[in-house]
């Protein structure tokens, strides 16, 4: 392997250690010795919120916010609850 991608035996030792950071040239010259090749592209990054959500909540008053959280908080109890009794079966 190390002959065919023109690295030493102790470059490929090197890149199996985990946490080894081999440079971009390295991984293609290795994967050419596979027979594969290296290929990066990048894509947008999505959010990890619901940023629709956010945008609901922000046209919201303080007071409507409020009453929405006690409202979820009121249902979050009795789920809460509905789950213990299920569980105590």
């Amino acid at each position: 392997m190390a002959e065919r991608a023109g690295v030493s035996q102790s470059a490929i030792a090197q890149l199996e250690q985990v946490g080894s950071n081999p440079t971009i040239e390295t991984l293609g010259d290795v994967l050419r010795a596979t027979g594969e090749r290296l290929r990066l592209t990048s894509e947008p990054d999505q959010p990890n919120v619901d940023e629709t959500l956010i945008a609901r909540n922000l046209r919201m008053t303080p007071a409507e916010r409020l009453a929405a959280f006690e409202t979820a908080h009121t249902q979050l109890t009795q789920l809460r609850a509905m789950a213990a009794a299920t569980d105590a079966r």
